[in-house]
């Protein structure tokens, strides 16, 4: 293992609420670190600042999830998750300590964050290097969760998933012209400000201007 990359985590938040207590992702990174792996954390929470003193030992960096700046919206959509001011102060304490930190706006879901101009201007402002984004993509289980958070939105997207949408794998998705167009509308946002976009998932990986997980910051983290 020693030297290896590692993602934590692609299939769940490595900093749920009993992480503050209980420490197990802390120690995995303790392990991690001591063999000089190349970490990367992908987390909508906050917690992960905690650990600052470990990543600092490896090359590392951390993607964080913020799909909009408008607090009353976050509420509705990620109700158990930090705010988006808190996730944005956390994204700002890990690049001033030096490690290497990218934002997931993602998804993006037409007629609910489908501008996400102010969004990239903040991030651009705060220091963050490569911006990752991808559209809303359905599945029952949180096709009824949308549904019940925001039953009219959900009407108008109805049609663009049910009618005009394609499957792709297990996922509904919306038809290939609309993905494009809402990518290439971050990705115009991003690089305008000099950062680096990435698009993972999409059939659309022409529009990236990096690795699309932002992956190759773990290169420029500093180590200690």
């Amino acid at each position: 293992m020693k030297g290896e990359a590692v993602s934590m985590a692609n299939s769940s938040d490595p900093y749920p609420e009993a992480e503050a207590e209980r420490c197990l992702t802390r120690r995995c990174l303790e392990i991690l670190s001591k063999a000089s792996c190349k970490l990367q954390i992908i987390t909508k929470g906050t917690t992960v600042t905690r650990d600052i003193d470990l990543l600092s030992k490896t090359c590392s960096m951390v993607s964080i999830t913020i799909t909009t700046i408008d607090e009353a919206l976050a509420k509705l959509t990620e109700p158990y998750s930090p705010s988006p001011a808190e996730r944005l102060r956390a994204v700002e304490t890990l690049i001033s300590k030096g490690i290497s930190a990218s934002v997931r706006i993602d998804p993006i879901i037409p007629f609910v964050n489908d501008d996400s101009q102010a969004l990239v201007k903040t991030l651009a402002e705060i220091g963050v290097k490569h911006v990752i984004s991808s559209t809303y993509k359905i599945r029952h289980d949180n096709w009824q969760r949308f549904s019940a958070a925001l039953p009219k939105t959900a009407e108008r997207l109805r049609p663009l998933y049910f009618e005009k949408g394609e499957k792709l794998g297990s996922y509904v998705v919306l038809p290939k012209e609309l993905r494009l167009k809402l990518m290439k509308a971050v990705r115009d946002a991003v690089t305008s400000f000099g950062m680096r976009f990435g698009t993972c998932r999409e059939g659309l990986s022409y529009l990236n201007t990096a690795t699309c997980d932002g992956s190759w910051l773990m290169q420029t983290s500093a180590k200690q």
